[in-house]
């Protein structure tokens, strides 16, 4: 077969599919203004909130768009942006190293959260994504609270956005895990809060402060894990 023939072979096999990838999402029943393009000079917002939602597929956003509030999915959909076009280049994906990738931008070979847990060969141990010996608890717990980001070889956004303000910015980390809290805000974060499981308290570490703020003690005081759940656990025993 000559060199043409077997060209014109290739691009008509390799058409379809690239022509069907092309499309990735429906294109009815979607918001007008759905492809357009974004404007080129945006107002620099005084809050940015970033928020992870364990599980929820891309599709999510189309498949259950009828149920969903102006104020809440639908806004993001149509006054945002959803990048769609994109793969997860690493394994295993779980929530430690979803959560470093997705703020820094980086895989786990490189930002060093390579899972929830992982065996350390320099100590012959197995340590959490999260684990700093050095820091000690705040608020709660001495094992829930010796967590830093130490871990993490690499900036986050929110590190980049200290920065670019000469660390006139601040940046906290809100989550039920650690790792939730911990990663996203990065090394320079103003202050990352978690729950911990013993003493039903939101806490933290050292590593951003010495002692919870005084909201933070009222809030605790409430006790509010024990009045909701039926079984709160080891707290309701105390």
């Amino acid at each position: 077969m000559s060199r043409i023939k077997m060209l014109a072979v290739f691009l008509l096999m390799a058409a379809p599919v690239a022509f069907g990838q092309k499309a990735t999402s429906p294109t009815t029943g979607f918001p007008p203004n759905y492809g357009k393009k974004a404007p080129n000079h945006v107002a620099r917002p005084k809050l940015v909130v970033g928020m992870v939602v364990d599980q929820m597929r891309w599709d999510f956003l189309y498949r259950y768009y009828d149920r969903y509030t102006n104020d809440g999915f639908r806004r993001l959909i149509s006054e945002g942006f959803s990048c769609e076009n994109t793969l997860i280049p690493y394994t295993p994906t779980i929530t430690a190293c979803g959560h470093t990738c997705a703020y820094t931008g980086s895989v786990p070979a490189i930002h060093g959260i390579i899972g929830n847990n992982w065996y350390d060969r320099t100590t012959g141990k197995s340590m959490y994504c999260t684990d700093d010996t050095a820091a000690s608890s705040v608020g709660g717990s001495d094992a829930a609270g010796r967590m830093s980001p130490k871990n993490m070889r690499v900036t986050t956004i929110t590190d980049e956005l200290r920065l670019a303000t000469n660390f006139r910015s601040k940046t906290v980390g809100i989550a039920i895990k650690d790792r939730g809290a911990i990663l996203p805000a990065g090394h320079s974060a103003t202050a990352a809060y978690w729950f911990d499981g013993v003493t039903g308290n939101m806490i933290t570490s050292n590593f951003y402060m010495n002692e919870l703020p005084a909201w933070a003690n009222a809030f605790n005081r409430r006790q509010l894990p024990g009045n909701i759940s039926p079984n709160p656990g080891p707290r309701s025993i105390q």
